[in-house]
Parts: structure tokens; C-alpha cells; sequence
């Protein structure tokens, strides 16, 4: 508003990423998560997965990230995951007996919470990574496909998988290895759930259809945003019966509100030239360690890690620094995909509680500490 108000730039230009696709890729991103979650989909899966992995407590956190990392393809917002993940904890920390402090709790909550933050990076699904898209495509000048940014994370995915996994073993052993009951529970609550309904079957084929879209954009080239908005508005038809009028007007928007503001911050960097003078400034002791894969990676990764403690806001922080990556990316002839992937990834690092809206929900519930945090942060971190 300001840009507009004070004549620096024009009202196109302030307001430039309220039409931009990538925060309509949001809001069908939105409608997507909405009806995995009215529909009960995103828990009948959770606790599927569960169930197929096993109730010792080792198994049970293994069990808890794949079904993060499952989620992610259908309810593409970390802060949604974990309200419906932490409604599956709550019920296993019941059924052992532990509360809030215990090994079994920290290691369970942290988990979800930090897996959640990652797995939005590693997929075009949340805000942080369809922000990431839409600047890459727009300053970069590159074609972003959602199947090839999958592909490309999908090693990091199962690396990242495994060491949270086996991170957390270490540093919250658990006062109780097998969870009394465990399978008994978790079939009952398979059992509540009932069998499959219509709207989970209907939920479960569009969100099929937009993942199969997704996965084979590289043949038909439908954007990501036109499959996401598409399938997402099929939802709100009445022929659908998915989701009512109702359940959109109670949407929270302003995540797209922000995503859009920065983007427009964004716009103007370009139009009016200072993302030129912030390349200079910001990457300018980059030049040095430009020189090979390895080094030039390790540089990127570890200057957008320190960047983020000070940027705390995912999405301000990419807004603001993507533009003039990107710049730098063309000055020093690198491919600005492969550049803006790994300053993306690197910003799923968290120490603070603050870095992320993600962290905050999961530390909202008591589980765990801010000391928690930063230890198998900085190990996940070092590790990635």
C-alpha cells in the first residue's frame, strides 16, 4: 500500500501479486487441504500407515513422518498437518500413559512439527514452496515443473526421512519402547472412523487426479497452479458434493494475503531496480566460493540458513532474497533453478522457535522446548 500510496510505483505494480498465479496456486492449494481434512481422508491415511508400520515407539515416530511426508501430497500446509497429525499423538501419548516432558512426547511432537517444515519445501505445496515457484519462474526466467522439482527432492525426501528418524531415536530414547496395546488402539480407531464414505472416496479421486496432473506435467504442460485452482474449484460443484459454499467462506485467506504482498514487494525490487543494488550487497562475498559444484552449493546452503535466523518469515524472507539470487544467478551464468531450489531447501533448517509458523503450532502445545529444538535442528540442519 505504502509503494502505491507514496508514487514510488504505479497501483499495477504494488499490487501485482494479488493477480499473480502463484497465489492462486495457494488458494486451490487450499481447497485441496480443506477437503482431505473435512472429509476425514488425511486421518483415515494417517492412521493406515500407522497401523502397517508397527507400535514399538521406534516404529511408531517412523510410522509419524512417512505419514507427514504422505500428507504433504494432499493437505499442503504444515500448520493444517499438524493440527490433524498432533490429533494422532495426543491419542498415542494417551495410550502410553506419558505426558508433556517425557522422552516419548518430545521426540514425537518435535518430529511432526520439523518434518512438517521440510516436506514443504520438498514438494510444490505449501506457501513457502509455491512462493519459491512463482519467483523462480518470474526472475529466473525458467519453466518450473511440479514433476521435476519432486524428482529432484526425492533424495533428499528419503535421506532427510531416515535421519529424523534415527536423530530423534538418539536423543529422546523413550521411557516405554512398545506402546501397551498399541495395535488393539490403533485398530480401534480405525473402527470410529468407520468405513470409506462417499466424500472420502470423491476427496481421494480428485486428489489423485491433481497428483497424476502434477506428476506428468513435463507431457501435457498444464501449469500447476491451473491443476491445483481446477481441481479445487470441481470440489465446490454441486455435482462434486465434496465441498459446500459454506466451507469456503470460512477459508483462512490471509495466507494468500501475505503470499500475494510479497510477491508485489518483490515486483517492485525489479521495477524499480533495487533488487540490482541488494545483489550487490547481499552476494556480493558469494564471488569467492562461485567455483565448483561443491563449494558453490555449500556457500548458497549455509548463507540462506544464516539468512533465514535473521528473516524469520519464510515467505518474506524468499520475497525479498529470490529476486536478487536469481540476478546473481544470471550474472555468474548458473542454471536459477537448481540456485533457487537450494536456497529454498536450505530455509527448512530450523534452531528457533520463531523461524517458522509451523514450529510455533507444534511448540504451542507443550511437548517440547526450545533447547529441543535447536539440538536436532542443528543436527538435521548439518546433516541435510
Amino acid at each position: 500500500f505504502l509503494f502505491w500510496a507514496s508514487g514510488i510505483v504505479s497501483f499495477q505494480t504494488a499490487f501485482s501479486g494479488f493477480v499473480d498465479t502463484t497465489t492462486w496456486f495457494l488458494f486451490g492449494a487450499i481447497l485441496l487441504g480443506t477437503m482431505a481434512s473435512k472429509s476425514g481422508l488425511a486421518r483415515r491415511l494417517a492412521f493406515i500407515i500407522m497401523s502397517k508400520v508397527g507400535t514399538s515407539y521406534s516404529r511408531l515416530l517412523l510410522g509419524l513422518i512417512l505419514s507427514d511426508f504422505v500428507l504433504t501430497f494432499l493437505v499442503p500446509s504444515g500448520v493444517a498437518r499438524i493440527v490433524i497429525m498432533a490429533g494422532v499423538a495426543v491419542g498415542l501419548m494417551e495410550v502410553f500413559g506419558l505426558g508433556p516432558g517425557s522422552n516419548v512426547g518430545r521426540g514425537i511432537f518435535i518430529i511432526i512439527t520439523y518434518t512438517a517444515s521440510i516436506f514443504d519445501k520438498a514438494i510444490i505445496a505449501g506457501a513457502t514452496s509455491v512462493t519459491a515457484r512463482g519467483l523462480i519462474e518470474k526472475f529466473g526466467g525458467v519453466p518450473v515443473l511440479w514433476s521435476q522439482w519432486a524428482l529432484a527432492y526425492l533424495p533428499c525426501d528419503l535421506i532427510t526421512i531416515f535421519a529424523a528418524w534415527r536423530l530423534t531415536l538418539w536423543f529422546f530414547p523413550p521411557e516405554i519402547t512398545s506402546l501397551p496395546g498399541g495395535t488393539a488402539f490403533l485398530r480401534e480407531e480405525l473402527r470410529k472412523l468407520g468405513p470409506w464414505t462417499t466424500i472420502e472416496k470423491k476427496s481421494m479421486i480428485l486428489m489423485l487426479l491433481a497428483i497424476g496432473l502434477w506428476s506428468t506435467d513435463f507431457l501435457h504442460h498444464i501449469s500447476a497452479p491451473m491443476v491445483a485452482l481446477g481441481i479445487g474449484l470441481i470440489a465446490v460443484l454441486p455435482i462434486a458434493g465434496v465441498l459446500e459454499i459454506d466451507n469456503v467462506r470460512r477459508l483462512n485467506l490471509l495466507p494468500m494475503f501475505f503470499v500475494a504482498a510479497g510477491i508485489s514487494m518483490s515486483e517492485v525490487l525489479a521495477k524499480t531496480a533495487a533488487v540490482d543494488t541488494l545483489t550487490k550487497v547481499i552476494f556480493s562475498w558469494l564471488d569467492p566460493f562461485i567455483t565448483n559444484v561443491f563449494s558453490s552449493t555449500m556457500a548458497l546452503y549455509w548463507t540462506a540458513f544464516i539468512y533465514h535466523i535473521f528473516s524469520g518469515q519464510e515467505v518474506a524472507m524468499l520475497s525479498l532474497s529470490l529476486p536478487p539470487l536469481m540476478q546473481f544467478a544470471k550474472l555468474h551464468h548458473l542454471d536459477p533453478l537448481s540456485v533457487g531450489m537450494i536456497w529454498t531447501f536450505a530455509i527448512g533448517g530450523k534452531i528457533f522457535i520463531y523461524q517458522a509458523a509451523v514450529v510455533m503450532v507444534g511448540y504451542s502445545y507443550g511437548f517440547f522446548e526450545g533447547g529441543d529444538l535447536f539440538r536436532i535442528g542443528l543436527s538435521l540442519t548439518v546433516f541435510q
